[in-house]
């Protein structure tokens, strides 16, 4: 089976695939030896190199794939940039090369995912796939009817309205949010368009994956019926990477 040199070097966990591009592009990949062009098909037959390390091809069962749930604490930056200080991958310091789905705001703390496995970050992240993200929220005013109201209805930021959502009350200054959005900075930005500043945020939920018994700075691997079910929940997902 032939695959696109990019995503064979993203299945593996290097990079992202527009990474990859880039490494292609600044001749640092070789194909048997050769620089290969952007859009090169890989077989089984073919020698990858990046650097001129050899990069092997994935199990096709998945068996190699790294999947991590990461309690992160305020402070760490969602970045594979290891010349970023506080940067997510020194923080967890794993044995293997993983990268995280997504990303969570350095003000910011709570469950962010992290794998090897370029396709479930790719599925994951098409905001039109509409998995949730559960969030709470303090903020530093009184929670009013009002406000809840109007998070809840959709709310103009960044030159487009936000998807309507579920919003509850979570005491006099928190509430619980679940978004299958994923703008930048969206819920401080929908809390601003209402006068309000968030104090702290959380995200406590990805899809079916909590937070539950994870303390902050600590990290888990997914448990095969977690796996299971984000599987099945992705079946019909498209692989379109996010731009």
């Amino acid at each position: 089976m032939y695959k696109r040199l990019n995503k064979y070097i993203s299945d593996t966990g290097h990079c992202s695939r527009r990474e990859a591009d880039k490494l292609i592009e600044s001749k640092r990949v070789k194909v048997n030896g050769n620089s290969p062009e952007l859009g090169t098909k890989i077989g089984p037959e073919d020698k990858v190199t990046v650097d001129g390390k050899l990069i092997n091809a994935v199990a096709e069962d998945k068996s190699d794939r790294v999947y991590i749930a990461y309690n992160k604490p305020v402070g760490i930056t969602c970045t594979t940039e290891r010349k970023v200080q506080g940067n997510i991958i020194d923080a967890i310091s794993y044995k293997q090369r993983i990268f995280p789905i997504g990303r969570l705001d350095k003000p910011s703390e709570g469950l962010i995912l992290l794998t090897s496995d370029g396709d479930i970050v790719n599925k994951i992240l098409r905001a039109e796939n509409a998995h949730e993200k559960h969030y709470r929220v303090i903020v530093d005013k009184l929670v009013t009817d009002s406000f809840i109201q109007g998070m809840s209805n959709g709310v103009p930021i960044l030159d487009t309205v936000t998807k309507p959502c579920e919003v509850r009350r979570a005491g006099k200054f928190g509430f619980d949010i679940i978004l299958t959005q994923g703008l930048n900075r969206q819920i401080r930005r929908m809390c601003e368009y209402f006068g309000f500043a968030v104090t702290r945020l959380t995200r406590k939920r990805i899809m079916h994956i909590d937070l539950k018994g994870l303390k902050p700075g600590a990290y888990r691997h997914l448990s095969a019926e977690e796996m299971k079910v984000m599987n099945k929940a992705l079946e019909g997902s498209s692989k379109t990477v996010v731009q």
